[in-house]
């Protein structure tokens, strides 16, 4: 079958980097890490395992920031959960083909949302470590152990090839059934909405608050839909795009504000706020002021994780306020003192797995699947391209520059003619 390949060849290394100094298209040149492959047709590997046909498969922003390597991150300890060549994708709606003997509750032919965390049970490891026996399963201990290369999820291992391919093995606990009432369209979105589902969980907001989602892809309009449609709050966005502007507003921001710069921020958080102060940097330093004598944003969930937008969120967050880190960035200094000052709490999100919500806990891929059944929900607007698999530098490059193509969330559809 053909499949997307990701495999870091070191002789290729030094001609990428000298060509894509110049032009970032580079990256999906010849030299690119990335090519349509022939490979090995994906067959069952294990007894409690089935093989997935592919209908829809999103591309995530940690696949298009794994093509456009940042060679500045590599440097890592996750590098070390990794292990080539991948068949990149792991937001994918599909058909179980195949199944293994020991397979139960899955059926030939039905529909099923990928979970694609290769955990304690695709692993084949017994018993299961606390954090799976808790449905933490992005907190695993064992992502180097077991029957499995290492790797943390589908896609990110050479044992477990992910949706960007006609067809794909998961575990049985990996392929959870899709509704009748829910579309594909819908169940492809079942990640990404279930990635921030968790950042919000992680820090729900009080009735009232004032929160901030900073960074309009697709987690952070999924997570004002969540919020605004599932909580009580006052819901402002930070946004770099004019069609991120619209979707925000749409899925439910009172007001959006540009990511850049960064000081017209920080004053229109004063204005909000009602701030008593706006505390101005040492005369002659360039630094960025700081909210102060005001109760102020109460949460702020980043979903860009560069160090400039975790500055500017722990300046116009209130005292003892609660800043949600779900975006992945390089790391890089940034002056933190108002992080100590106003007693911030910096939390980390990692994923999803079962989740606590309105008295129930299950997995948030299906209290997702519930939000929609019950009309409580919907994504969808998020989706802005569809592209076969063969066009994958064209999609990869709508990615690149999304705001030329109001890019948001692109696919790469299997039906596609």
């Amino acid at each position: 079958m053909k499949a997307l390949v990701f495999d870091v060849k070191l002789d290729e290394i030094t001609h990428l980097i000298q060509q894509t100094q110049e032009n970032k298209e580079a990256y999906l040149g010849e030299h690119s890490p990335l090519s349509l492959e022939e490979v090995p047709d994906a067959v069952v590997p294990f007894d409690d395992w089935v093989v997935l046909e592919t209908r829809l498969c999103g591309i995530c922003g940690s696949d298009y920031k794994q093509v456009f390597i940042d060679f500045e991150g590599i440097d890592s300890p996750l590098a070390t959960f990794t292990t080539f060549p991948q068949v990149l994708g792991h937001e994918v709606v599909a058909t179980v083909s195949e199944k293994g003997p020991a397979v139960h509750g899955l059926d030939i032919g039905q529909r099923v949302a990928l979970n694609p965390w290769l955990s304690c049970a695709p692993r084949g490891i017994t018993p299961i470590c606390e954090a799976c026996e808790d449905g933490q399963f992005s907190l695993c201990v064992n992502f180097k152990r077991g029957r499995l290369a290492p790797g943390i999820h589908t896609g990110t291992c050479r044992d477990s090839s992910g949706g960007f391919a006609p067809r794909l093995p998961a575990h049985e606990s990996m392929a959870i059934p899709v509704p009748d009432g829910v579309t594909d369209e819908e169940a492809v979105l079942a990640d990404p909405f279930s990635v921030s589902l968790h950042s919000v969980l992680r820090h729900p907001p009080s009735p009232g608050d004032i929160v901030v989602v900073y960074g309009c892809g697709t987690l952070g309009l999924c997570a004002i839909e969540i919020l605004n449609k599932l909580f009580d709050c006052r819901i402002y966005a930070i946004t770099r795009f004019e069609h991120q502007e619209r979707l925000a507003r749409q899925f439910g921001a009172i007001d959006t504000i540009p990511w850049r710069p960064t000081e017209d921020i920080i004053q229109r958080f004063a204005e909000i706020t009602g701030a008593r102060e706006v505390l101005p940097p040492v005369e002659g330093i360039p630094a960025l002021p700081m909210l102060y004598g005001s109760r102020g944003v109460r949460v702020l969930y980043n979903t860009v994780g560069t160090a400039e937008s975790i500055e500017v969120a722990v300046r116009i967050a209130g005292p003892r306020s609660t800043v949600v880190l779900s975006g992945v960035d390089t790391p890089a200094r940034f002056e933190w003192s108002p992080h100590y000052f106003k007693e911030i709490n910096l939390v980390g999100s990692n994923a999803f797995g079962f989740e606590e919500f309105e008295g129930r806990t299950q997995h948030a891929i299906r209290h997702y699947f519930d939000l929609i059944e019950e009309k409580r929900i919907d994504v969808t607007p998020i989706i802005s391209h569809r592209f076969r698999l063969a066009e994958y530098r064209e999609a990869f490059l709508y990615a690149h520059k999304q705001g030329e193509h109001d890019a948001v969330k692109i696919l790469f559809d299997f039906e596609r003619p």
